[in-house]
């Protein structure tokens, strides 16, 4: 069914052009010549598209206006081998032939490099832009190792603004209104200044209601509200001479959200929240979580607080806990039902700069500039809303033990969480108080869950370049680049009622038994907060081509590149960590007992890492341009590249409390061979270009969940496919554009737990949910099947037993895994496992001095699993044709066809993970005036109103293992009107 319906959409595609084809055609001397050439810089000088022998595609503002692409994420579209999907945490997830973003580290880089104006961006926000006013737009897909450097493994966006014309004064404008009152207002004026100079300035206003329907609230939610202005200065001097600097700023205040749908097959015995076997609108089993184990009677009992237990919130066996089970996830991804709507706050300045100066055959350039943002985006952290706890057990005693003088219930109740019998949540403050500051965001009638991120970043860059272009066999290019970059306070944060209900409980608990006068105390801070408060990266790059002729269509190019990072991070994660009065709003009063890296000796106020990384790449290309009768040019060419991408740091961590872990995890390298062919064939009427890849992918770095905490690895993985562009221009006025793309990625041998499933699927394994943190941990044999499970069930249910704490229930079956589960203490079953079985026969993890642990699942071998956001498949297709009148009016209708194919979501290639594919059909009618001076638009994209979903995010165990997806727009529609002149 869905091949008859790709079918039938790309034979929509092309009929919409085809009566008008039917026409009498130009004759045949009209037909020739007429495909414009473009200009790119992929090899750092300009160059036609069809003479560089990389895979690369290139995009002028006309292009990009034709095929209804206004952003990065509708780009990705017409891209071969490219996804680009948002993550959890306001960052975006680019990937190219299979190369991304999977590493999860605030010293981590993407491996795809990104360029505006030809000077790199580092930790930019500019795929939160649209685009307007653009030169072009280039795509180089493939490692980079010599110009651009030491990020891109993946490719290179190079973003080319348009510059003045010295030539003659020119202005443009449309406006254009849709559907979801869809206002969007851009312009561009051009004046000439002499004959030496001139300025361009340009911008865009996008204001729309939201996608989403919030059907607590009746709000519209995942709306815009963005501008972007842009300023050029050209001056030309001399014909040597040329000097010019873009100044582009960008805001945006908007309701938009970060994630669209959270998914959840419900796990209805908690251990895991959401079961790994299913994918369904469902809610996670609340008592998986943090806040579910934390404010549980058996959480207190088991800690010592048995008298308070009946404060508790519920219970992790579900008799009353504050669970989700009557949450409304509609089916529709662009319905919700949230008590809290997101937010979306972004800007950004970038200035750039560039002199060239030619010296008879050499040209020198200077590049370089500065860019700054900041960003800040919340979103409901489980995207649904939890039952009412207006007659809840727990509250209900507490409001009753504070009537009768109870003075820890009275201090809870005077905390500042209340209102009346709302509770509250306390307000992200990056002064670590929240409600202990008298900081709420909200109350209501249930608990309300929410996260943040945000964060700042600074930069700047110089580089220089010099050039040859002698008549002569050899040429060659030589450069270095410095830049350095600052982050501050790049920030995540989840908040919960839940989280601020048991601050003040233990807080009162711990004041009352450290015998100080008042009870009035919360453990602060009362919201999870892991806090990059500075991070510094300084890198420079030297490197150099050289370009022989060895014949009038023969040439060799080499080029090598030294990159050298340093590398800096100062972050902490305090989470309910030290004794904080009432009142208190200063970060350093509430951190001042808090010790921030307890792998040192001593009090830490940060996590401090620092290290260099640095590393030797290169390419060697030969290209062909043979004489062949068939074509009227081509091009042919064959290249080996080495591509490096740096490493970084690990997160913090007390190595009492985890198994050896490296501190640092290394770079990638990438050995890539490439080979393609650029033809153009009848003067012109057909450009067809083929590429075809391997790769050897060494130290691809990923990541893996422990205790709540992304650690990172290296592993080895191979790449290979082939790519397929072409334009077709049979007569002058019909244009036909394609792409094809093949993609198979395979990882090498690379064990690692799925969080999702940690017994692996083992019968003999029961898994356990830690009442203390809500990770997981696994009692597993040491040899499978070498223990039965009744054994294995005796030791956890009978140290349950005696342990206390309510753990009365045995362990049970969890849905989806193979295995039973039960609720206990890791830490604790541990020492029991190892002191009651003989050495060797269950799996612990070895600490640092000696400590053994529990592990937290039994490994999973990836060996030959596909990389995430990878589709094996992508092709598109676009037609247009140019109706003239007689009157000088011309008529444009115009369809496009994009498909993706199956992608995985993770590593792990289960069904959680699997991205279906789809496709996305754009159509347009243009009608412009005489000389194409004004002109009228009406436009629909996403006819048919696909649910594409671009990528997926699976949480860790303390939230419930939910899984968060990312989706392309609904279907849209309006009308615009414009002028050029």
């Amino acid at each position: 069914m869905r091949k008859l319906h790709l079918v039938s959409t790309a034979a929509l595609v092309i009929s919409m052009a085809m009566p008008a084809y039917a026409q009498t055609a130009p004759q045949a001397d009209e037909d020739t010549g007429y495909n414009d050439e473009i200009v790119v810089t992929a090899q750092r000088q300009a160059q036609s598209l069809q003479d560089v022998p990389i895979a690369v595609s290139a995009f002028s503002t006309e292009t990009l206006e034709r095929q209804q692409i206004d952003n990065p994420q509708e780009l990705q579209l017409a891209l071969p081998s490219t996804s680009i999907t948002y993550g959890n945490f306001s960052g975006t997830n680019i990937t190219i032939r299979g190369i991304g973003s999977p590493v999860v580290a605030a010293s981590g880089d993407a491996g795809v490099a990104i360029h505006f104006n030809d000077m790199p961006l580092i930790a930019s926000r500019i795929f939160d832009s649209e685009f307007y006013d653009l030169e072009r737009l280039e795509v180089l897909r493939g490692p980079q190792g010599t110009l651009f450097g030491r990020n891109a493994t993946a490719g290179v966006f190079n973003i080319i603004t348009a510059k003045p014309d010295l030539n003659a004064f020119a202005a443009s404008g449309e406006a254009s209104y849709g559907k979801y009152n869809a206002l969007q207002v851009k312009g561009m004026v051009n004046v000439p200044i002499g004959d030496i100079a001139g300025v361009r300035l340009a911008g865009m206003y996008l204001k729309r209601d939201g996608y989403t329907k919030n059907l607590n609230t009746g709000n519209d939610i995942d709306g815009r509200d963005y501008y972007s202005l842009r300023g050029s200065f050209k001056l030309e001097p001399s014909d040597n001479t040329r000097f010019t600097v873009t100044a582009q700023y960008f805001k945006e205040d908007s309701n938009r959200s970060r994630g669209q749908k959270q998914l959840c097959a419900t796990d209805l015995t908690g251990i895991l929240g959401c079961r790994p076997d299913q994918e369904a609108f469902g809610a996670i089993n609340g008592d998986s979580t943090a806040v579910g184990v934390l404010a549980s009677r058996e959480f207190l009992t088991i800690a010592g607080f048995g008298p308070l237990a009946a404060f508790a919130l519920g219970s992790v066996y579900g008799d009353d806990g504050h669970s989700y089970d009557t949450s409304i996830n509609p089916t529709n991804v662009r319905q919700v039902a949230i008590d809290f709507e997101p937010f979306w706050k972004s800007d950004q300045l970038t200035i750039s700069a560039e002199l060239e100066q030619q010296f008879g055959d050499i040209t020198a350039t200077l590049n370089g500039g500065y860019s700054e943002n900041e960003y800040a985006s919340s979103l409901d952290y489980n995207l649904t809303t939890t039952r009412s706890i207006l007659n809840n057990p727990g509250l209900v005693a507490l409001r009753a033990a504070g009537a009768g003088g109870n003075p820890i219930a009275q201090a809870m109740l005077s905390s500042g969480i209340f209102n009346g019998n709302q509770i509250c949540t306390s307000s992200f403050d990056p002064l670590y108080s929240g409600y202990l500051g008298g900081r709420i965001n909200s109350c209501g009638d249930n608990t309300n869950e929410y996260d943040y991120s945000g964060g700042s970043n600074k930069q700047w860059s110089i580089e220089g370049r010099i050039a040859s272009d002698f008549d002569g066999p050899f040429n060659f290019l030589i450069g270095a680049l410095y830049l350095q970059n600052t982050g501050r306070n790049v920030d995540y944060a989840v908040l919960a009622s839940g989280f601020d209900y048991m601050s003040t409980l233990l807080g009162a608990v711990n004041a009352l038994g450290a015998g100080l006068p008042t009870v009035r105390y919360g453990l602060g801070p009362p919201f999870f907060f892991s806090d990059t408060n500075k991070g510094k990266l300084k890198t420079y790059g030297i490197f150099g081509e050289v370009y022989v002729d060895l014949a009038d269509n023969l040439k060799v190019t080499g080029g090598l590149r030294y990159s050298n990072d340093k590398k800096y991070i100062r972050a902490r994660q305090p989470f309910l960590n030290v004794l904080v009065p009432y009142g208190t709003s200063d970060a350093g009063t509430i951190l001042a007992n808090f010790d921030g890296d307890s792998a040192t000796p001593g009090q830490q106020e940060f996590a401090e890492q620092r290290g260099t990384f640095d590393e030797i790449t290169g390419r060697f290309v030969v290209d062909w341009q043979p004489d062949v009768s068939f074509t009227d040019d081509t091009l042919v060419y064959a290249s080996y590249t080495r591509g490096y991408k740096p490493g970084g740091f690990n997160p913090p961590y007390d190595p009492n409390l985890f198994p050896p872990i490296p501190l640092t995890f290394d770079g990638e390298l990438i050995d890539a061979f490439e080979i393609g062919t650029k033809n153009s064939f009848i003067g012109g009427q057909l450009q067809l270009n083929a590429t075809g890849f391997y790769y050897k992918y060494n130290g691809f770095q990923v990541s893996r969940i422990i205790n709540r905490t992304s650690f990172n690895d290296n592993t080895n993985a191979t790449i290979y496919g082939a790519e397929l562009e072409a334009i077709i221009r049979p007569v002058r006025d019909f244009t036909v554009n394609a792409s094809l793309s093949y993609l198979k990625t395979e990882i090498a041998d690379f064990g690692t737990i799925d969080t999702r499933n940690p017994s692996n699927g083992r019968s003999d394994v029961v898994i356990i949910k830690d009442l203390q943190s809500a990770a997981n941990c696994v009692v597993a044999p040491a040899v499978a099947g070498s223990v039965p499970i009744a054994n294995t069930l005796a030791l956890v249910n009978g140290f349950n037993a005696v342990a206390g704490g309510g753990l009365i229930r045995p362990a049970v079956e969890v849905p989806g895994t193979n295995s039973f589960g039960a609720f206990s203490l890791c830490g604790a079953l541990g020492a029991f496992i190892r002191a009651n079985t003989p050495a060797g026969t269950y799996l612990f993890d070895a600490g640092a001095g000696g400590g053994f642990f529990l592990p937290g699942g039994v490994e999973r071998n990836l060996k030959g699993n596909e990389l995430a956001n990878s589709p094996n498949l992508k092709f598109s297709v676009g037609a247009q044709y140019d109706i003239k009148t007689n009157s000088g009016w011309t008529i444009t209708p115009r369809a496009d066809l994009y498909f993706t194919g199956n992608a995985w979501g993770s590593n792990f290639n289960t069904i959680r993970d699997r991205i279906k594919s789809y496709e996305i059909v754009n159509t347009q009618l243009t009608v412009s005036g005489p000389e194409d001076k004004f002109y009228a638009r009406a436009f629909v994209s996403n006819l048919f109103n696909s649910q594409a979903i671009t990528g997926k995010y699976i949480t860790d165990p303390s939230s419930g293992l939910f899984t968060n997806i990312y989706t392309l727009d609904p279907r849209t529609y309006g009308v615009a009107v414009g002028f050029r002149f």
